[in-house]
């Protein structure tokens, strides 16, 4: 027991995330690590403001232990009571990649018995939520550190700068070399401070974006919207506006060699219990993001 709380503490990174996967409280969990150092002779965690930082004796020790205790975890998990394909995949990501692409690659394993609870978030928030055992699997759009989280790249997101025609018309041709054009054009943005258009900038004109956003959408979809209905121009992901873009309701104002690509990862927390129904929905949204 002792052991498996150390471990439990040394991934999570704090005591309370530890006892919230033991479903202990954060006092037992403090005493037992206490117990086992005290046994050890040997401090394994430093206390920090936040949470705890492991020392090389934790390190050691976790490279010893931690394969006999997963193991251990997969066989007992095999004997437990109840139905496990009745327990929800409980699955994080940003609101739009889940609505585009994930929700309809996973909609068919619904059929075969999937149960499935979704959360919407930004990537920090989630794979907190990850390490602490509220999500099963999370989608992120940065690549998770650390050695609790286990991660693969999962889809590459192209972004493309786009506008209505009525503003490519005004705005006409644009070079890499000079975003003049673009001055007068209203932007469009999902947060004030214009993380994907500043990105975009910096990427491809090689110069610092200033100007303030004339409208802001905290979800990349309603962006889209707006920008179809002659808001101003924006950056978008091309997954999530190819359908505008074929339809010729959007224009990509600019075609660079170099476009500016993010990655995002499929992540999971290290030494969790094999469940077939998680195994099931990592293994479909790996195999389908292939096609993205």
């Amino acid at each position: 027991m002792l052991l498996r709380t150390f471990l439990a503490v040394y991934r999570a990174g704090s005591f309370t995330a530890a006892g919230a996967l033991l479903g202990l409280s954060q006092p037992t969990v403090t005493s037992q690590v206490r117990a086992l150092e005290e046994q050890l002779d040997r401090q394994l965690f430093e206390r920090l403001p936040r949470g705890v930082a492991a020392t090389s004796v934790a390190d050691e020790l976790a490279a010893q232990v931690a394969g006999p205790l997963d193991q251990l975890a997969v066989v007992a998990g095999r004997g437990r009571s109840g139905d496990e394909s009745s327990e929800p995949v409980h699955l994080g990501g940003p609101a739009e990649v889940l609505s585009a692409r994930v929700l309809p690659a996973l909609a068919p394993l619904v059929d075969q018995g999937l149960r499935l609870r979704v959360t919407a978030g930004l990537a920090d928030d989630l794979l907190e939520g990850l390490r602490a055992g509220r999500f099963d699997l999370v989608l992120s759009a940065i690549r998770p550190r650390g050695r609790t989280v286990v991660a693969v790249p999962l889809m590459d997101e192209e972004f493309v700068l786009v506008a209505a025609p009525v503003w490519a018309d005004r705005i006409g041709p644009v070079g890499c070399d000079d975003p003049g054009p673009l001055h007068d054009a209203p932007l469009v943005a999902y947060a004030e401070d214009v993380p994907i258009l500043r990105r975009y900038w910096r990427h491809v004109f090689r110069t610092r974006l200033t100007r303030s956003p004339a409208v802001v959408v905290p979800d990349l979809r309603g962006v889209l919207s707006a920008v179809v209905a002659g808001a101003g121009i924006t950056v978008l992901p091309r997954y999530l506006c190819a359908g505008e873009l074929g339809a010729g309701e959007l224009v990509a104002l600019l075609d660079p060699d170099d476009p500016p690509i993010n990655t995002g990862f499929l992540a999971q927390r290290a030494g969790a219990p094999e469940r077939r129904q998680v195994t099931l929905v990592r293994d479909r949204l790996v195999q389908e993001a292939r096609h993205w």
